[in-house]
């Protein structure tokens, strides 16, 4: 499994629920700590061996790809072709081997090694990494045999209806020869299209269930969710910074005056200001450029990159963002990235 295989991101998407953050970004590249999602995606790939990966674009196509350059390769969709589809018009990048496709706006810390061998151990033509999830409703869940072997799919079923409660995370690893099962047309998507014609065919394809975290980012109380699961460890993405007293996580030097109040968890981001008498109730999350406001109150917060929050303003489970947010990512990007 040491060879480098090859991956592809699915980055074509709108993330409407994330609005109107995402009239600003796209939603691969909403920040989490220290980079956008999508970067944390591609850095779990290289972690993995996934060193040759290619992306779909369609929203915001020029913001991805001068944001990782020549990290990727990289698809335009003029119009776009689903879920499927868009893979398909990577089928020579992806050559003849097997592959993984994994969702843009999914964070995980998923091991892909552990699918790939699964995969490979299955011998199936497809395999889907899947996980327990609390609310069917959310998500399309897939029904299996005993032996792990797909059976069927429902999507978003009340819970009384639900057949399964384990939802499809967007992340799969294929044999070349899946696209022998795409309908004649441009668009096609994996759920609606190709996994039903595998069914009807009587192809095998694999589930392989996670116990690592993973989340699609799919509403901005998602995005809080995740984003404070990588502050307190239980998603384990790479960050920047250092621990300046437990919990308490800062890039560069230190922001944090006398009079600052921290209680609960933080991470503070590159180049952050905060004024006087600024509380902070964990989890915080001080984007890198961030101003807070003497006398601000933060609690349960995110505060974006290059935000400015006003003073003695109080901020309760919220998310505070500019418009020039992509800007700002940018300018305090990790260091590390090469």
């Amino acid at each position: 499994m040491h060879h480098s295989m090859r991956a592809m991101v699915l980055a074509a998407g709108l993330g409407t629920r994330l609005r109107p953050l995402t009239y600003e970004i796209s939603k691969p590249l909403v920040p989490v700590l220290d980079r956008p999602v999508m970067e944390h995606i591609v850095d779990l790939l290289a972690r993995h061996s996934f060193t040759e990966v290619i992306a779909n674009l369609h929203h915001f196509p020029d913001s991805i790809r001068e944001y990782f350059g020549e990290r990727l390769s990289y698809h335009y969709e003029p119009e776009l072709l689903g879920t499927a589809g868009g893979v398909r018009a990577c089928a020579s990048f992806l050559g003849d081997e097997s592959f993984l496709v994994i969702s843009g706006d999914a964070l995980s810390d998923i091991d892909l090694g552990a699918l790939a061998a699964t995969h490979a151990r299955r011998g199936g033509i497809a395999t889907l990494a899947v996980k327990q999830v609390p609310d069917t409703r959310e998500f399309g869940v897939v029904l299996h045999d005993r032996d792990g072997r797909v059976t069927g799919f429902q999507e978003k079923p009340d819970p009384e209806e639900a057949l399964s409660d384990l939802g499809n995370c967007g992340i799969y690893m294929f044999e070349p020869s899946i696209f022998d099962y795409f309908p004649e047309r441009p668009f096609v998507d994996w759920a609606q299209d190709v996994f039903p014609a595998l069914l009807a065919g009587d192809v095998p394809f694999h589930i392989h269930e996670l116990s690592e975290y993973w989340n699609d980012i799919g509403s901005l109380t998602e995005l809080r969710r995740a984003t404070f699961a990588a502050l307190d460890g239980d998603l384990d993405l790479h960050v920047e910074g250092r621990e300046l007293r437990p919990g308490v996580i800062v890039v560069g030097s230190s922001p944090l005056r006398a009079d600052t109040e921290v209680d609960g968890a933080a991470w503070i981001g590159h180049d952050v200001h905060i004024g006087a008498g600024v509380r902070l109730m964990g989890p915080v999350v001080l984007g890198g450029g961030a101003r807070v406001g003497e006398g601000a109150q933060l609690r349960s917060s995110i505060v974006f990159p290059g935000t400015e929050v006003a003073a003695e303003s109080i901020l309760i489970e919220a998310i505070a963002g500019n418009k020039n947010i992509l800007a700002s990512v940018r300018r305090h990007r990790p260091q590390a990235v090469s």
